[in-house]
């Protein structure tokens, strides 16, 4: 099933209800197999007792973005990723705004897959560069596919 930018971005939106996409207030802006464009406003929930953004934040958006770009370039129906490791350099501290992690592959390969993923602010500074490598996995039957959930859930 071949779903455009816009419909990928709709069903991962719509499913972020109870999740820590909604708690961190996380939102896919766009996704294809080449680039995926996450946001995220820096807010009390993102921050560490200092006030400034917790570096695992930066982490947790990075990986996010790095597994739906793993997610479309593999046979979702059969397979999915699982974050296998990632580092981080964080550059730049926050204490507010809104950052934009955009991820792009590095390495796409059969079994494995490396993204690279810069944190920006909102004037295009980098808060954080980070890669991460996943792993390609089957798909356990009781696995759920955000992407095709609406399928999944009226079986």
């Amino acid at each position: 099933m071949e779903l455009s930018s816009q419909e990928i971005v709709e069903r991962l939106n719509g499913t972020r209800a109870g999740t820590l996409w909604e708690a961190l207030d996380i939102s896919l802006v766009s996704a294809d197999k080449e680039r995926v464009v996450l946001s995220m406003p820096i807010g009390p929930r993102h921050k560490q007792q200092a006030g400034y953004l917790h570096g695992g934040i930066s982490v947790l958006l990075a990986e996010t973005a790095a597994s739906i770009g793993t997610a479309l370039n593999i046979n979702m129906e059969e397979q999915m990723a699982l974050g296998l490791e990632i580092n981080a350099n964080h550059l730049r501290p926050k204490r507010e705004g809104r950052l934009t992690a955009i991820a792009t592959p590095i390495h796409r390969g059969r079994s494995t897959q490396v993204w690279d993923i810069r944190i920006q602010d909102e004037q295009e500074k980098l808060v954080c560069v980070s890669r991460c490598t996943l792993a390609v996995v089957p798909r356990p039957p009781e696995a759920i596919n955000p992407l095709m959930a609406s399928s999944q859930t009226s079986e």
